[in-house]
């Protein structure tokens, strides 16, 4: 491995470690579980502009929510997006989404 190369990796082997750091939870505040469960399962699922995965992963693992409000998306070609906002105060939340099919 010739010496730029090395030097990069290791530049990259920081860079990395560094951003693991950043991705620690910054405080424990309490969280309430959203269940999810719909069609179709590859449909995108958004929540707080951040995505979280395709609806059947997520609903497979559920969310762990911080209390208060959400706006949860959920978005797949050919259908028309589904949109929702909680208040995540009790919980387990749980949603059902059933996306309609645009029509031709």
């Amino acid at each position: 491995m010739g010496v730029r190369l090395r030097q990069a990796a290791r530049v990259v082997l920081t860079l990395g470690l560094s951003g693991c750091a950043l991705n620690l939870p910054h405080s424990r505040a309490p969280t309430v579980s959203l269940r999810m469960r719909g069609a179709p399962p590859e449909a995108s699922v958004t929540i707080d502009d951040h995505f979280m995965g395709p609806l059947d992963v997520v609903a497979a693992r559920g969310v762990a929510l911080v209390k208060g409000i959400h706006r949860i998306s959920v978005e797949a070609d050919g259908y028309f997006p589904w949109d929702k906002v909680i208040d995540a105060r009790d919980g387990p939340v749980q949603l059902e989404v059933r996306l309609v099919a645009i029509p031709d």
